[in-house]
């Protein structure tokens, strides 16, 4: 915990509570790197297995070309209010997903946290679209760091991973 950002006497967020959040969170915000350095975000669906969040995009989407230059990238999720919650960012490298059967599971992962509407069928490494050809890619963003910044009783808290 950084206690220059934290109030005397706060206790840092545990690992598993953070986990539970980032697994809870509906919305993420992901941060890329374009090709000629400028910054990119978007928001998107993210799931968490195998001890990393997930998440998938068009093969021609800007952040699939940005990582596909450049692997580093930053998922952040929170909270809007100013006087309580706690905002969740995780550093790290994005690998992409293409073994089938692992594919399969997180199709079933994202399908029961965000429902039917986003049921998705596994074709040639990637997600497809039930009854549609759209292509997704699906990425692990294999953590580096995470950082946890809680609100109200303030508390900066930091992880490290191997």
């Amino acid at each position: 915990m950084d206690t220059r950002y934290s109030d005397p006497g706060a206790a840092p967020t545990r690992w598993d509570e953070a986990r539970r959040r980032l697994a809870a969170a509906q919305v993420f915000w992901l941060s890329t790197v374009r090709p000629d350095g400028r910054p990119h975000v978007t928001p998107l669906l993210t799931v968490w297995q195998d001890d990393a969040p997930h998440f998938c995009t068009g093969p021609g989407e800007r952040k699939a070309a940005n990582l596909a230059a450049n692997p580093h990238a930053v998922l952040t999720c929170g909270d809007s209010r100013l006087d309580a919650g706690e905002d969740l960012v995780v550093e790290g490298t994005a690998v992409r997903v293409t073994d089938e059967e692992r594919l399969r599971r997180l199709a079933a992962v994202w399908a029961e946290k965000y429902g039917p509407d986003w049921h998705f069928d596994v074709r040639g490494g990637a997600f497809r679209h039930s009854g549609g050809e759209g292509e997704a890619l699906v990425f692990a963003l294999v953590p580096s760091v995470a950082f946890g910044f809680r609100r109200g009783e303030a508390a900066q808290t930091r992880w490290r991973f191997p």
